[in-house]
């Protein structure tokens, strides 16, 4: 049965082709131009007309780069004491932000270089603090609020060095050098950090997901640790044996690696839901190859005293100028060539 609405559209469209007919018939026998013939048939049919003109423009997405992305938004700066600049800070100089003191911020990190080398759209901010364990990152250190509050919805780029406090780097680096020297004392730890360095995958899983959940369109680029020695030791360093700076190096690449396989498993799973930023691993561990501890012109600092007070200072074993220097590189090259794959983040250009 046709319903009425239907059968009034089909007498319409009827009437229109026998209109169309009679229109055609009289034009095919007069001597009138063939383009009046798709004039006509564009009138009454709705078919063969030309092209109309669109009324408006739709909205644009545009594909960002990496270097979009990072510099679209804040930079956060995030870490413990390879990011805050133990190895160059000194008490009398300026501060470098809130509890600077404390923390041993310095200006001479690779944070405030990265800084200044490019125009966050959203200004940086430098948060790094000596000391940090991943815990202390996540709930606070010296009264301070915790790191990762810092990062908000408007944070597109995150530096972060973090690990080797968990892991207890600087009393295992501590009993190594205050250990008889034939003793193996410093080897004899190895057990004892291989637990630490496992033990440090949930605590950092932890931290990259809370700074994805505040900042899930920021690229958050984690950095290794350098290897503090040689990569083939010739001679002691500072009661520290061929053995023992092995033994050393050793523990600095499996932490390195630790923290890389965390990260990596992040960036697969932004890859996989096509979600937007990155988790982005930058291998630091041959970054000072040729300038380690022993070497002429090292970007680590030695063993440093303080012979007033008969102490050791805390830059100990840490980057020098230099090194920052090249930590700062690092960044600034991944921040331009990004993770290696198309970022996930797009701008809609209104019409």
């Amino acid at each position: 049965m046709i319903t009425p609405v239907t059968q009034g559209a089909g007498i319409a469209r009827i009437v229109r082709i026998g209109v169309a007919v009679a229109i055609g018939g009289a034009l095919a026998l007069s001597v009138v131009p063939l383009g009046l013939h798709t004039l006509a048939g564009c009138a009454v049919l709705d078919l063969g007309c030309p092209p109309r003109e669109p009324r408006g423009r739709l909205p644009e997405l545009t594909r960002l780069t990496p270097v979009e992305v990072a510099l679209s938004g804040g930079y956060v700066a995030l870490g413990d004491s390879y990011s805050s600049g133990e190895g160059v800070y000194e008490s009398e100089q300026a501060p470098a932000g809130e509890g600077a003191a404390r923390c041993h911020r310095s200006q001479g990190s690779y944070a405030p270089q990265v800084a200044g080398a490019h125009a966050f759209g959203g200004g940086a901010g430098f948060w790094a603090c000596s000391g940090a364990t991943t815990g202390q990152l996540l709930r606070g250190q010296y009264g301070h609020a915790p790191q990762v509050s810092r990062v908000t919805a408007e944070t597109t780029l995150v530096t972060l060095s973090i690990g080797g406090n968990d892991a207890g780097f600087a009393p295992v680096l501590t009993e190594c050098i205050a250990k008889l020297p034939w003793s193996s004392a410093c080897v004899d730890q190895d057990a004892e950090v291989r637990r630490r360095i496992e033990e440090l995958r949930p605590r950092l899983r932890e931290v990259l997901a809370q700074i994805r959940a505040r900042a899930p369109r920021a690229r958050v680029i984690v950095l290794g640790y350098p290897r503090p020695f040689p990569a083939e030791p010739s001679k002691g360093v500072t009661n520290l044996s061929v053995t023992d700076q092995r033994w050393l190096n050793g523990v600095t690449r499996r932490l390195n690696d630790v923290v890389g396989a965390v990260a990596r498993e992040f960036e697969q799973l932004i890859t996989a839901f096509g979600a937007p930023g990155s988790v982005e691993y930058v291998d630091a561990y041959d970054a000072f190859d040729g300038h380690e501890v022993g070497r002429p012109r090292p970007y680590l600092n030695g063993l440093v005293v303080d012979l007033d007070e008969l102490t050791v200072n805390a830059r100990s074993f840490h980057p020098t100028a230099d090194g920052y220097r090249r930590f700062a590189g690092l960044v600034n090259e991944r921040i331009v060539a990004g993770p290696g794959r198309p970022m996930n983040d797009f701008r809609l250009t209104p019409p």
